[in-house]
C-alpha cells in the first residue's frame, strides 16, 4: 500500500505519494475557478511548502494545459516558487486541455531529498541549456531528460515530422553519452506527438529503426526468451509551445555493480507485447528500491491480447477494460488500483467527461492522483488512455 496525503490550496488539489523514504510524487489537479496564473500560484505555492517541509528538490516536472495558458502558468509558477525557480531547471509544458476546455489542467512533479548536496544535479547540453536533472541514491543514478525535440528554427532545416522524431532520439542519446551512459539504460519515455492520428504509424517506423540501431529491438518473431529491453512508454497527442512535431521526456537508470536497485521491463498477459504490432515499448517498468517497488505504467488503452481495439464506440466499457488491464499488470508487483499515482488520464471526447467521472467513482478512483486532460489517443477508435505510476511500500 502506498502512502498518500491530500492538500488543498485555492484552485489546486495536491496529492503527495511517497515513493521511498527520500522521494515523493506531487500531483496537482486544478479546477476552473481561477485564471491560469492564479491556479499556478495556488498549486506551486503549496508545492513550495511541501518541498521546504521535506527538504526536497524537484528532479522531474511536467505541466498540462491549453497552449494559450502557457505563459501565464509559468509566470504564476515563478511567483510562487521564487528562488526555487531561479535555477532554470526545465519544465515540460504540453497541451493537455482541461476537462472544461481551456486553462491549466495540472502538473506532475517528482521530488527527492538528497543524502548529500552533490546527489542531485542539473543536466545541460553542449550549449549550456538545462535539459533535465539527475538524482543518485542506493547505488543508482536516475537521469531525467525533459522537453527533448528535433524542431529546428534555422532556414532550410528539414522539419518534416519524421526528421524531427529522428533528431529527438539522437538528442537523447547524445545527452546520455555526456553522462557516460547510452540509450540502453532508458527505463521509461513519455512521447507527445502533434496531430498523432496523422502520423503515428510513421513515427513508429522511425522509433523502431532508431531502437534497432541502439540494440534494443527484440529479434524477429519475439524476444526468444530474452528479457525485453524496450523502455516503458506513453505515446499520446500533445502539442508543445515551440511547435515541435514530437516532444519527449526520458528516464534512464544507471546501476552500479553493487546497486540495491533492480529494473524489470514488464509484459502483460491481458495485452500483446506492443512491439509485436509495431510499437516499440514495454507495458511497464518495475523499479525495485530497497524500501518500495515503483512501477512506471506505460500508456494503456482498450487493446486486447491480439493488439485489437475492443469495445469500439463504448467509452464506459473501454475505460473499465483499460483499468482491468492496468490492474493485471501492476498486480505482478503486488499493487492495486488504489496504489496508482502521478497519473495522466486522457479522455478523447468532451462528451465522455461525465462518464469518466462516474466510472472513476465506481472503481474507487474519485481521488486518483492524476491529471485528467482532453487529448487524442493513438487510434481513432480509442476513447480513453491512462498512464502513471504505482508505488508499493515494503513491510
Amino acid at each position: 500500500m502506498s502512502c498518500k496525503t491530500i492538500h488543498r490550496s485555492g484552485a489546486a488539489t495536491l496529492y503527495v505519494t511517497a515513493v521511498s523514504k527520500t522521494s515523493a510524487y506531487v500531483t496537482a489537479v486544478l479546477d476552473e475557478t481561477s485564471s491560469p496564473r492564479q491556479a499556478a500560484r495556488d498549486a506551486y505555492g503549496k508545492l513550495a511548502e511541501i518541498l521546504s517541509d521535506g527538504e526536497m528538490e524537484i528532479v522531474h516536472e511536467r505541466a498540462f494545459g491549453s497552449l494559450d495558458a502557457h505563459e501565464a502558468a509559468l509566470h504564476g509558477r515563478a511567483e510562487a516558487l521564487g528562488e526555487r525557480a531561479a535555477g532554470g531547471e526545465p519544465v515540460t509544458y504540453l497541451q493537455g486541455r482541461p476537462l472544461w476546455g481551456e486553462g491549466l489542467a495540472g502538473m506532475s512533479v517528482l521530488a527527492v531529498r538528497p543524502a548529500d548536496p552533490g546527489d542531485v544535479w542539473t543536466l545541460q547540453d553542449e550549449a549550456g541549456v538545462s535539459r533535465g536533472r539527475a538524482w543518485r541514491c542506493h547505488g543508482a543514478t536516475f537521469l531525467f531528460l525533459q522537453g527533448l525535440h528535433g524542431h529546428r528554427d534555422e532556414p532550410g532545416a528539414d522539419n518534416t515530422r519524421c526528421a524531427q522524431a529522428d533528431r529527438m532520439f539522437d538528442c537523447a542519446e547524445k545527452l546520455l553519452r555526456s553522462q557516460q551512459t547510452d540509450y540502453r539504460t532508458v527505463t521509461r519515455t513519455w512521447i507527445y506527438l502533434s496531430k498523432i492520428l496523422d502520423w503515428y504509424g510513421d513515427f513508429n517506423q522511425v522509433r523502431s529503426a532508431k531502437y534497432d540501431g541502439f540494440g534494443l529491438m527484440p529479434r524477429r518473431g519475439g524476444s526468444n526468451g530474452h528479457p525485453i529491453l524496450l523502455p516503458a512508454s506513453t505515446g499520446i497527442e500533445g502539442d508543445a509551445p515551440n511547435r515541435a512535431a514530437a516532444t519527449m521526456d526520458v528516464l534512464a537508470t544507471v546501476l552500479d555493480p553493487d546497486s540495491r536497485v533492480e529494473i524489470r521491463q514488464m509484459t502483460n498477459a491481458k495485452q500483446k507485447d506492443a512491439f509485436r504490432y509495431g510499437s516499440a515499448f514495454s507495458r511497464g517498468a518495475a523499479i525495485r528500491l530497497p524500501e518500495s517497488t515503483w512501477i512506471s505504467l506505460s500508456g494503456t488503452a482498450s487493446i486486447d491480447e491480439e493488439g485489437r481495439t475492443v469495445h469500439e464506440g463504448d467509452f464506459r466499457r473501454q475505460m473499465h477494460g483499460t483499468l482491468d488491464t492496468v490492474e493485471a499488470l501492476i498486480a505482478q508487483e503486488g499493487a492495486s488500483l488504489s496504489d496508482l499515482c502521478n497519473a495522466t488520464v486522457f479522455v478523447k471526447r468532451t462528451e465522455d467527461v461525465e462518464a469518466y467521472r462516474q466510472v472513476a467513482a465506481d472503481r474507487g478512483l474519485s481521488d486518483l492522483a492524476g491529471v485528467p486532460v482532453i487529448a487524442d489517443v493513438c487510434r481513432d477508435d480509442l476513447l480513453f488512455e491512462v498512464d502513471g505510476a504505482a508505488v508499493v511500500r515494503k513491510p
